[in-house]
């Protein structure tokens, strides 16, 4: 909170040992805030100076607060309830305290800048019915140019993002995006493009927004920005897929239905386009492959194009959050037979797997245990391999550690499972590599 300014003052010009009026003993002149400059909440300068319906006057960022965060519905001065929770900017306030700074700049104080008017409940919904307007006139154009609007809005500030969400204008831009995607694709790639780009501004998604955004039809023209070669597009459109897959598993049965939409998928994953899109093409693949309704003809479909193998070199190096993801991916796929066969084969899997073990995060942990304990339960082949290059890397005492260290209830069960699996084969093949234990921090 600041209630003055200090300067100090030369003594050219001043008799010595004559106080003069605003100056200090030491030398110095202080400048206080005018009180109808000071917002009454923070008692700070006002930057954004606004009036409420009872006449007062405050910081827009202090009484938004007040309203939107606290919940209060009266005037913090009057008390009186209010009739309206749309804040007046007063112009005349904010040029007086402009006024004042350039004024009084020698005192260290700065101007304060000119601050854009946020958007308005009125202005949202106004917009959101001339949307409705232009999509029932199939008005493209018109259309893609107001999506734009709210666009600018929404790159404008937080509290411009907050009153276009609030207002339901993500409901109106998913209805508009399933309405143009019925219609030929071609002609409405321009305005189903800038749709998808305001809705990447407005995460997360939610309610009939998700509805009209998981129809076949506007699931089919996500598929197909996917296939396209413009990056901005296939960007958006696996954002906007992963919004819609992690809210309903159902939808995961619409997007298998589409006619090459696994491979477009894949190929995020093996030709990045930015970490964003990687992360959430795992995503979505994950769903696709651990959905309660999903069949193993994705998981085969993935296997195939060797999304085992691509998952493993990506472990060697990625961070955590990539990591994560890759792990529940590579977890999901060695759920199935098909899956295990391909992993057995590769042999990065024990390698990369027991080292994620404590050296990411406990999901990681999570993710390596549950995948380790899969590859050794369901080990079918008669040679059993699996213990023999789990124990050859240090898998037994890397889930010794696990235990002490803590874990959760579910992986704890697969350790001790995985302990009492391998521990007959330890005498003739264990060995370990001490540098797996360098970094790592235990609690005792």
């Amino acid at each position: 909170m600041i209630l003055s300014w200090k300067r100090l003052r030369g003594g050219r010009g001043r008799r010595a040992g004559k106080k003069q009026p605003g100056v200090e003993s030491g030398g110095e002149m202080e400048l206080t805030t005018p009180n109808h400059f000071r917002c009454p909440i923070s008692l700070d300068l006002m930057k954004d100076p606004v009036t409420l319906s009872t006449g007062i006057t405050y910081d827009r960022e202090n009484i938004e607060k007040w309203i939107h965060e606290d919940g209060n519905i009266t005037c913090p001065v009057t008390n009186r309830v209010l009739t309206s929770f749309e804040p007046i900017p007063n112009h005349t306030i904010r040029r007086m305290i402009q006024d004042w700074c350039v004024e009084n700049q020698s005192y260290g104080i700065e101007r304060i800048p000119t601050p854009r008017i946020p958007v308005s409940s009125v202005e949202v919904f106004e917009i959101n019915c001339n949307i409705t307007t232009a999509c029932k006139s199939e008005d493209q154009a018109g259309c893609r140019d107001l999506v734009a609007k709210i666009k600018k809005w929404t790159k404008e500030s937080d509290r411009n993002k907050k009153c276009i969400v609030d207002n339901k204008a993500v409901s109106v831009l998913a209805e508009a995006f399933e309405t143009f995607s019925k219609t030929c694709l071609d002609e409405n790639v321009s305005v189903l493009e800038e749709i998808l780009s305001t809705l990447t501004l407005l995460f997360p998604l939610a309610g009939e927004g998700l509805t009209y955004l998981g129809s076949a039809s506007s699931m089919r023209c996500m598929v197909w920005f996917l296939k396209s070669g413009d990056l901005s597009r296939r960007r958006n459109a696996v954002l906007v897929l992963r919004e819609i897959v992690s809210s309903d598993h159902r939808k995961v049965n619409v997007l298998l239905e589409i006619e090459g939409a696994i491979e477009p998928l894949f190929k995020l994953i093996k030709e990045p386009i930015c970490p964003t899109a990687t992360k959430a093409s795992l995503v979505v693949v994950y769903r696709t492959i651990t959905s309660a309704s999903a069949t193993e003809k994705p998981i085969q479909k993935f296997v195939d194009m060797g999304l085992v193998s691509l998952l493993l070199e990506m472990l060697v190096d990625a961070q955590r959050s990539l990591c994560e993801k890759a792990l529940s991916v590579l977890d999901g796929l060695c759920s199935s037979d098909y899956g295990r066969g391909d992993a057995y084969n590769n042999s990065l899997i024990f390698p990369v797997i027991v080292k994620k073990i404590l050296r990411v995060s406990d999901l990681a942990t999570e993710f390596s245990v549950s995948i380790l304990w899969k590859l050794c339960k369901n080990e079918e082949r008669e040679e059993k391999t699996a213990f023999a290059e789990a124990l050859q890397v240090g898998a037994f005492q890397k889930l010794l550690l696990l235990l002490q260290v803590g874990c959760a209830d579910k992986t704890k069960e697969h350790v001790s499972e995985l302990l009492k699996l391998l521990n007959p084969h330890r005498a003739r093949l264990e060995c370990i590599d001490s540098m797996d234990f360098k970094d790592l921090k235990r609690p005792f």
